[in-house]
C-alpha cells in the first residue's frame, strides 16, 4: 500500500508540475506574441514615418495665373526650391477664380493658389504656407495684398516691409506675418 501511495504522489506531482510546465509555456509564448507585435508596430511607424515626412514637404500647390505675368513664374520657383510641387494653370480670366476662392478686390494680387483647402492670394513666402498648413487656423488663407517688392517672385533693387495677411469668408484679415 505504501508504494501505490508513493505512486498516487508521485503522479500528483508530475500532474502539477506538468500545468506549471504548460503554464509557463504559454506566459512564454504570449509574452514572445506581445513582445514581437510591438517590434511590428514600431517598425511600421519607423518605416512610414519618411513618408509622411515627404508628403508635408512636397505639398501639391495649383496655382492660377494669367500667362503674360512673369512674376506668377518666379514666385512658382521659390515654392519648388521650398520643396512645393507647383502645378500651374494659365487663365486669361482671373477675376471668377478670385471670386470663387473669396478674394475681395482689396485682398488681390497677379495670381491665386490653392493648397491644402486653403487660398493663397499673391506672393506669400513659402515658410508662411508651411507654418499655415502645419497650424491649420480656421481661416480661407493667405494673401499678400498688391505686389510687394522684395517679396518671393518680386525680388528686385529694393525691398519694401510688406504684411501676409489671413483672411476669412466675412472678409475679415488679420496680420499672420510681417516681412
Amino acid at each position: 500500500m505504501t508504494k501505490q501511495k508513493t505512486n498516487r504522489q508521485q503522479n500528483g506531482q508530475t500532474a502539477a508540475t506538468k500545468k506549471t510546465s504548460d503554464h509557463n509555456a504559454r506566459t512564454r509564448l504570449w509574452s514572445t506574441i506581445a513582445v514581437v507585435s510591438v517590434l511590428a508596430v514600431v517598425g511600421a511607424v519607423l518605416f512610414l514615418a519618411p513618408s509622411f515626412k515627404n508628403n508635408v514637404d512636397a505639398t501639391e500647390i495649383t496655382m492660377y495665373k494669367s500667362p503674360s505675368c512673369g512674376c506668377c513664374g518666379k514666385w512658382a520657383d521659390h515654392l519648388s526650391d521650398a520643396g512645393f510641387e507647383v502645378k500651374t494653370i494659365n487663365r486669361d480670366n482671373m477675376s471668377s477664380i478670385k471670386s470663387s476662392a473669396g478674394v475681395t478686390p482689396e485682398l488681390q494680387s497677379c495670381h491665386t493658389a490653392l493648397v491644402g483647402g486653403y487660398v493663397i492670394e499673391g506672393h506669400v513666402p513659402a515658410a508662411d504656407i508651411r507654418r499655415l498648413l502645419q497650424e491649420r487656423p480656421k481661416v480661407t488663407g493667405l494673401t499678400a495684398p498688391g505686389m510687394p517688392m522684395g517679396s518671393p517672385g518680386m525680388e528686385g533693387s529694393r525691398k519694401d516691409p510688406y504684411k501676409v495677411l489671413t483672411f476669412d469668408k466675412n472678409g475679415k484679415t488679420t496680420v499672420y506675418a510681417e516681412h
